[in-house]
């Protein structure tokens, strides 16, 4: 659990808010994924199924929102888990996915949707009722359209190697090369074959000591957003935003909203 992304949203919700969670792995993230692929998705397919079951028997009118939410190998097993088939006759209110790795179905489906001109880092999907892209420059605020019923947000940022990084770059440029470079990219940065494949992997090893903010450093400030899109806090106005994100700096990113109670 990251508390980064946890102590925001329980303070926006004044702690109305059960969370269910579970372990699927002892081992350090790049060895899980490596090892124990389907654990992970597994184990969320399950959880998932017992508590949206048991969601589905409450009273439309008192039961509490339900969203799923996940950071990196957890943002992978939660989509794995969000059947949309399963949830076309009672859907969830929404989902907010946070440095999805590359290898995610549902998030590799979803960058192949974005409207034409739109970046490969940030892309736009359709009018932006359903599905919005937040990052360390966006807060996933602004789309052509009203939200709908269901709120999906994913955040990453353009210099996460973990979600950027594309096994077919050992022979061809990654689709974001083919962009201009993103703010913090440089732009020196070209494609070389097989070379390349080499700096993206040595970039997917270090990317956790990447200042946060970039790299899969993610930290509070660039959560509170897009948690605000996704779950429409009651009475939550611009300034509170603006007030939260003070007190959620970088060197401060854990229980950032306790000096707020």
């Amino acid at each position: 659990m990251d508390p980064g992304s946890q102590d925001p949203v329980e303070y926006m919700h004044n702690g109305n808010i059960a969370t269910v969670s579970a372990q699927y792995s002892y081992l350090q993230s790049p060895l899980a994924l490596v090892l124990e692929t389907n654990t992970g998705l597994e184990q969320a397919t399950a959880l998932q199924d017992v508590v949206h079951g048991y969601w589905k028997t409450l009273p439309r009118e008192t039961r509490p929102r339900l969203y799923v939410h996940g950071l990196s190998l957890g943002a992978w097993s939660s989509m794995h888990a969000t059947n949309m088939f399963r949830l076309l006759d009672d859907p969830i209110d929404g989902a907010f996915w946070a440095g999805p790795p590359f290898p995610s179905n549902f998030w590799n489906y979803v960058q192949n949707q974005r409207a034409p001109g739109s970046s490969w880092v940030l892309p736009e999907i359709g009018d932006g009722s359903l599905i919005r892209y937040a990052s360390h420059t966006a807060s996933a605020s602004e789309a052509l359209s009203e939200w709908g019923e269901m709120r999906i947000v994913f955040l990453q940022y353009s210099s996460d190697p973990v979600v950027f990084y594309d096994p077919a770059s050992v022979w061809r440029a990654p689709p974001w090369m083919r962009d201009p470079p993103a703010a913090d990219m440089s732009e020196h940065f070209i494609f070389m074959p097989i070379v390349t494949q080499f700096q993206l992997a040595l970039d997917m090893a270090l990317s956790f000591g990447a200042p946060p903010g970039h790299g899969h450093a993610y930290y509070a400030q660039d959560y509170i957003e897009p948690w605000v899109q996704v779950t429409a806090p009651e009475g939550w106005v611009d300034n509170d935003t603006t007030r939260l994100k003070a007190h959620c700096d970088v060197g401060f990113q854990l229980g950032c909203a306790n000096d707020l109670r």
